[in-house]
């Protein structure tokens, strides 16, 4: 499978797989990310910060002050009554009751509140009762109503007030975190479906109609955006009492402010500790479900709630597919760090636009696109990793065998340098040519595993001289090798270098064929050509390159190994090499010469010095370097 076939095979399984993901969360199942969005909605809530609300409701607080005033909860109901009196009179908008008056107490109080009820807009807060812990949702059998939460019944407040006021649900959704993220705004039984609390405070405050549209709700002329189960998302505005909050004392007290109830929405609810109903938000601990409702009141009448409604959810889904898609697409185009760097990028951007949709009143969804993304995108990179690692080693085991074919000195300069000597370049150095003697009459006669196990040892002692003097063995010709000094670039002391390896090969070499068996030491010897001068250095071949020296400089280096083998020596020098590498002698060695002869193919006359080791095994080449 190529490359280009794996990458597409992986982008389409990560499509499938964020289309999956999304599709099972919004069919109710892999509730875990709704722990995760809860934890992500109080982040990012808590990254926008405080914001003052619109100054439009007006909390009555039933607090630890009235408790404690009272000394009893619930208040009696011939104290809630002097509340709502004194309430209506300073002319509210409307007066929501968030208290559940289900129960009968002493008749005069009910008498009394039921008589209050009656002398403003009042709306009371009911009860849905579900058959379990969770609410339900019907078979969607009968149209966009089927999504709403279906209640067992509807526990309403006593006859007795309902007929004063209207009514409205006060249930409301908690996430997996106990944080309110939205309240229901319709209910349903078998028969009847019922208007939330907040949004029959709403409706009744802005004495506007109420139109159920299919994915929404109106408010007259106004659209509300509602989750796609008529929900509405809230987001808080701070901590507990940011929403302006008076505490039911003050009424008693008689320092109730008239600017505080006038004109305004005025919601009464419990706030005592131990009492009322508390949720966990992202700025408080404990915040009233009283300060809930009014804020999902505040969001309703002002307009300012932040926004969950289909189109949102078509967002999120494609985010759910086209983010893993892109990051696995970055790390498939670069795989290096760049592509790393690009996808976290990109990643990046996707958190601040998931943010800054958040403070501007978008709700994009980030628990679904994370899960999502971050499977497909590890297993990627982890494949890559992988994939990587067998590639490193492949390529590793084929550096450790071209080692075994192309000296140490190529392999180095061609992996900083590529393209080095793919032209030819012209320059002086230094040539070492040596060759084993009698090598042709011993092959005839000896076994090809012993013959092969003699050129190794030969060769890897020729290799340690090159390598210890800077020079390059640019190849092995048989029983024989040639060196080269001068690359990769020309240095001073290539030609004193080249004399040093010379001579260290004489002695070298002299030493392995002394350790031989005297069959096989007997029959062998070596002779050795240097001569120092222009050279062309380029790659040749096309196939299978190898990197040489070609030229006037080479040919005479070659040719001096039958000048040795003609004057009973092993190493043959010429002047122009000992001048190079400014040579004074050395105290172990004999120089002897000058000869001045011609050597074979050439018609110029060649300057040659042979030297000898002073206490070397033997002083003259043998019988065998001599017709070989």
């Amino acid at each position: 499978m190529t490359r280009r076939v794996q990458i597409l095979v992986a982008l389409v399984l990560t499509a499938l797989w964020g289309a999956g993901i999304y599709a099972a969360h919004a069919n109710g199942h892999l509730r875990f990310l709704d722990h995760l969005e809860a934890t992500l909605t109080d982040l990012r809530t808590q990254i926008r910060g405080v914001q003052v609300p619109p100054d439009l409701v007006t909390i009555v607080a039933i607090d630890d002050t009235v408790v404690k005033r009272g000394g009893s909860y619930p208040l009696p109901r011939a104290d809630l009554a002097r509340v709502v009196d004194t309430i209506v009179q300073f002319k509210p908008k409307v007066v929501a009751i968030d208290l559940l008056l289900v129960d009968r107490s002493a008749a005069i109080g009910d008498a009394t509140l039921a008589n209050t009820l009656a002398t403003g807009p009042m709306v009371l807060a009911a009860a849905a009762i579900f058959p379990t812990a969770s609410e339900t949702v019907a078979p969607s059998s009968e149209g966009p109503l089927t999504v709403l939460p279906q209640a067992e019944r509807f526990l309403l407040p006593l006859p007795a007030f309902v007929a004063h006021a209207e009514v409205g649900v006060v249930n409301v959704a908690t996430g997996q975190s106990g944080s309110p993220l939205s309240v229901p705004m319709l209910f349903r039984t078998h028969d009847k479906v019922e208007l939330s609390f907040p949004l029959r405070v709403a409706t009744r405050a802005l004495d506007k109609p109420l139109t159920i549209a299919p994915d929404h709700l109106m408010l007259g002329d106004r659209v509300v955006p509602t989750d796609t189960d008529f929900a509405l998302p809230i987001t808080y505005y701070g901590p507990r009492r940011t929403i302006r909050t008076v505490s039911a004392q003050s009424i008693f007290d008689g320092t109730l402010s008239r600017a505080a109830i006038e004109n305004r929405i005025v919601v009464i609810g419990a706030s005592v500790a131990g009492g009322g109903d508390f949720y966990p938000t992202p700025f408080d601990s404990l915040m009233p479900g009283v300060e809930v409702i009014s804020t999902a009141i505040t969001h309703l009448v002002a307009g300012d709630g932040i926004v969950r409604d289909r189109k949102v959810h078509i967002a999120d889904a494609l985010a759910a597919i086209l983010l893993p898609v892109l990051l696995v697409g970055l790390l498939a185009w670069r795989r290096s760090a760049l592509g790393i760097m690009a996808a976290a990028a990109v990643m990046i951007a996707w958190a601040g636009l998931n943010l800054l949709a958040f403070t501007h009143g978008v709700w994009l969804n980030g628990a679904t696109t994370l899960a999502a993304a971050v499977p497909p995108v590890a297993i990627f990179a982890g494949v890559q990793l992988w994939a990587g690692g067998r590639r490193t080693q492949y390529f590793a085991a084929k550096s450790r065998s071209l080692a075994l074919f192309q000296a140490p000195a190529v392999q180095e300069w061609l992996a900083r340098d590529p393209n080095f000597l793919s032209k030819p370049v012209r320059q002086d150095a230094a040539v070492v040519f040596i060759d084993l003697s009698g090598f042709t009459a011993l092959s005839e006669r000896t076994d090809p595993d012993a013959l092969r196990d003699l050129l190794k040892a030969f060769h890897a002692l020729i290799d340690k001289a090159a390598v210890d003097c800077g020079g390059m063995v640019t190849g092995f010709l048989g029983d024989g090798a040639m060196l080269l000094f001068g690359l990769p670039h020309a240095m001073p002391d290539d030609a004193a270098r080249a004399l040093k390896c010379s001579i260290d090969l004489h002695r070298g070499v002299e030493r392995w064929i002394a350790s031989l068996p005297p069959a096989i030491g007997g029959q062998v010897g070596f002779k050795i050509g240097a001569h120092f001068g222009p050279i062309v250095a380029s790659r040749l071949g096309e196939s299978h390159q190898h990197i040489t020296a070609t030229g006037d400089t080479v040919n005479v280096a070659s040719r001096l190994m039958e000048v040795a083998a003609q004057n009973d020596a092993r190493l043959a020098l010429t002047d122009t090499l000992l001048d190079a590498a400014d040579f004074r002698g050395a105290p172990d060695g004999v120089l002897t010469g000058p000869l001045l002869t011609q050597v074979r193919g050439r018609s110029g006359v060649v300057t040659v010095w042979f030297w000898r080791d002073r206490n070397g095994p033997s002083q003259a080449a043998t019988k065998a370097e001599m017709i070989d």
